[in-house]
């Protein structure tokens, strides 16, 4: 399933992201909060589990997600304001790093480091800004099934058809949410409109 995001609130903030004014604190900061839009739409139907808390009254129980069954799983470098705001809002979940490098000439992508947690039966957040290709998406995806998690949810911000179409017919099974589907690649294979350089922009790296 693919699921994008049609709130106002979510294509304003995406122009915010194309702003080249926009600078790396605001950018991030954007990137957090579709973020947060994402992972709650991601996880509307997710099962509650009962929950022994001490509140006012005394104890009681209250339905909560089981966050201990979480693991969000960032590609470095662009990912990590994404995985710093999913982190935010299930704090008991455990953090996953993939770091890819992408060869300018044939435009795949190279896994250099894999720093994944404990994954079987678990719920994982996959989370990217950032699906073009799709290559690194599946790159990513076929490692971590690897592991035999329950289930993969994609996030991402902003994405290609292109590359969404690569993942979907890979792995039918995973579930695709996305802040925006922009129109195409252009023959570097570049998101357009797209947002530029994701890692670059957040943190100030841009030559």
């Amino acid at each position: 399933m693919v699921y994008e995001l049609s709130n106002p609130v979510t294509k304003t903030l995406i122009t915010h992201l194309r702003d080249q004014k926009s600078d790396a604190i605001r950018f991030r900061h954007t990137v957090a909060e579709l973020t947060k839009q994402l992972v709650y739409e991601a996880l509307k139907e997710f099962p509650l589990v009962q929950k022994n808390i001490k509140t006012w009254q005394g104890e009681q129980n209250f339905g909560t997600i089981d966050e201990k069954n979480i693991v969000v799983a960032s590609v470095l470098r662009a990912g990590m304001p994404m995985l710093d705001s999913a982190i935010e809002l299930l704090p008991e979940s455990t953090a996953g790093f993939l770091a890819m490098k992408r060869d300018e000439i044939t435009h795949k992508s190279v896994l250099y480091y894999d720093r994944l947690p404990e994954c079987r039966e678990k719920t994982i957040l996959l989370v990217d800004p950032m699906l073009a290709t799709g290559g690194s998406m599946c790159d990513a995806i076929e490692l971590i099934k690897s592991k035999n998690p329950m289930k993969i949810i994609m996030l991402n911000i902003i994405g290609a058809p292109e590359g969404i179409d690569v993942v979907t017919s890979v792995h039918p099974d995973v579930d695709i949410y996305i802040s925006q589907i922009d129109e195409r690649l252009n023959s570097n294979k570049f998101i357009i409109p797209g947002l530029g350089d994701v890692g670059d922009r957040s943190y100030n790296t841009v030559e």
